[in-house]
């Protein structure tokens, strides 16, 4: 008797099912290689049993050259024959945006109706919102930076003023020491006589004559103090 067809449906025996898929497998699997050694052909198969587990097979070359290999040639299969199709939702989208930009420009409004006007104006006034939030966004982080910056020049311009003071102070303390020391040089460069004349030294009278030479001399040594300073030299009288 020869083996009768077995009916294509799902085993509801959990243990029959598992069996007949390892012995499925095996055989799927033997084809597989069978196939690809004949025929010299590349096979990849990939096999999930019903509780998840993988089961694969591929010739000598690597299981993802082959599935590459075959999203390369399926993409472009698939741009080849919905070329037209992409082409044409392509141009439907950008005629819809045009039409939309005449819509948010004010034209083109005779087509629209009561509800697509209101729909329109409730985005332009969302739209305004949204824009004039980011204008005042702008404005305050504007302001924030300008009082920053006005604040770091103020900082240094007290700064610079207290630098400029200190500078006036040193330069008016090095000239007042500078006039102090010329002064005391002056002091001490000036002779006593020329100060604090002095007065002529007693001297013993031996005649009229020796008197008046005496007295005549101290007065030439007076007059000569106005141009130069000169050093007295006191003699003395002694009597013989």
């Amino acid at each position: 008797m020869g083996r009768g067809r077995v009916q294509l449906q799902r085993i509801e025996n959990k243990i029959n099912r598992q069996v007949t898929f390892s012995k499925r497998r095996a055989g799927l699997l033997k084809k597989a290689h069978e196939i690809s050694v004949l025929c010299d052909a590349e096979v990849a198969l990939i096999v999930f049993s019903h509780k998840g587990k993988l089961f694969e097979y591929s010739t000598d070359s690597c299981m993802e050259k082959i599935l590459e290999r075959y999203e390369r040639y399926s993409y472009a299969e698939r741009q080849l024959g919905n070329w037209s199709m992409e082409y044409n939702r392509l141009k439907a989208k950008v005629d819809l945006l045009q039409k939309n930009h005449r819509h948010y420009m004010g034209e083109d409004l005779d087509s629209l109706s009561l509800k697509e006007l209101q729909n329109l104006e409730q985005q332009l006034d969302t739209a305004i919102k949204h824009i004039r939030s980011k204008k005042n966004h702008l404005i305050s982080e504007s302001i924030s930076e300008l009082q920053r910056k006005e604040k770091a020049i103020q900082e240094q311009n007290a700064m610079l003023a207290k630098q400029i003071k200190d500078r006036e102070k040193t330069v008016a303390q090095a000239q007042q020491s500078q006039w102090g020391q010329q002064q005391q040089q002056l002091g001490l460069n000036t002779p006593t006589s020329f100060l604090l004349p002095q007065p002529p030294h007693p001297c013993l009278n031996i005649g009229g004559t020796y008197q008046e030479e005496a007295t005549d001399q101290v007065r030439r040594n007076e007059l000569d103090l106005t141009l130069e300073p000169i050093y007295t030299c006191h003699l003395g009288y002694f009597a013989a």
